[in-house]
């Protein structure tokens, strides 16, 4: 059975949030579900645990196939996200680093694909949810 885990883009100012993992690449907040969660409720739970803010969830982008490390597949399923309270974030133990990176210039960013097209999807969804 494929591991699931939910991912958050969050977009403002033109602008997504990131975290570097251990790896060595910026991903997307968000992880796995608990047995018995929703992905929503994950999702919901993961932002708070990693950033310490409450967020509101948008709409469910993509749910794609991703090769972790060589041979170790996981589920990443993605939402529009936008943040809900106001509050600095701070980053969880888990992560190295938060980096507000322009969405249109992620350029040479080690951020493997399945972020980018969600990200890019949220982008063009951003405007009507922001200001519906």
């Amino acid at each position: 059975m494929t591991a699931i885990s939910v991912k958050a883009v969050i977009i403002e100012d033109g602008r997504v949030l990131l975290l570097a993992n251990d790896r060595g690449e910026w991903e997307l907040p968000g992880g796995r579900i608990d047995p018995g969660e929703s992905e929503s409720a994950a999702l919901l739970r993961e932002i708070e645990e990693e950033l310490g803010v409450v967020a509101r969830l948008g709409p469910r982008l993509a749910d794609d196939l991703f090769e972790v490390i060589p041979g170790r597949h996981v589920r990443i399923v993605s939402y529009g996200c936008a943040i809900q309270a106001e509050g600095g974030l701070r980053i969880s133990e888990e992560h190295r680093d938060l980096l507000w990176a322009p969405v249109d210039g992620l350029g040479d960013l080690p951020l493997p694909g399945v972020y980018r097209r969600a990200i890019a999807l949220w982008a063009e969804m951003w405007i009507s949810f922001k200001n519906p």
